[in-house]
């Protein structure tokens, strides 16, 4: 019999990512699961279990947290904690927080650069993995980078790196 051996890919993750995954662990798996646990017993209690709605909505939010519970225990157990001072002073690296220049538009944009599970492009935290994240890894202020885009290209310009 021939074993299944996947190995999983190490997450990259700022310090701040680290402790805002530990800290969602502990609230689920303490308060959380608490908070659960209370509406199931309550439900029961009404009795009839076959038509009880709100059973079947305290057990899927159940299914739903200890999924969420799985998925952020293997993140931490695959995670490689990526310390911004490790970098070369004024260089682009995980946990950097970067102003750019849209060359194009003359518009310029800050984002945090973080590990593929924190990124949230929506509150201007991209991927070390996204086409802009991994071109700007390296740089310094001053470089000029062009990305390839699935529709284009862009034209950017370092202007901060913090």
């Amino acid at each position: 019999m021939e074993e299944n051996n996947v190995v999983e890919k190490r997450q990259q993750l700022s310090k701040e990512g680290l402790m805002k995954y530990e800290e969602e662990l502990i609230f689920l798996k303490g308060q959380k699961r608490e908070e659960i646990a209370q509406k199931i017993k309550e439900a029961r209690e009404q009795g009839d279990l076959s038509e009880n709605a709100e059973y079947d909505a305290a057990k899927d939010e159940q299914r739903d947290i200890e999924a969420r519970i799985e998925k952020i225990e293997n993140i931490l157990k695959n995670a490689e904690v990526v310390d911004k001072a490790d970098l070369k002073k004024g260089t682009i690296g995980i946990g950097s927080h970067v102003k750019i220049l849209d060359v194009k538009l003359n518009e310029e944009i800050e984002y945090d650069i973080v590990g593929a599970t924190e990124a949230d492009s929506l509150n201007g935290k991209i991927s070390n993995e996204s086409p802009l994240g991994s071109a700007l890894l390296g740089k310094k202020k001053g470089d000029e980078i062009e990305v390839k885009l699935t529709r284009g290209s862009l034209k950017v310009q370092v202007l901060k790196v913090s």
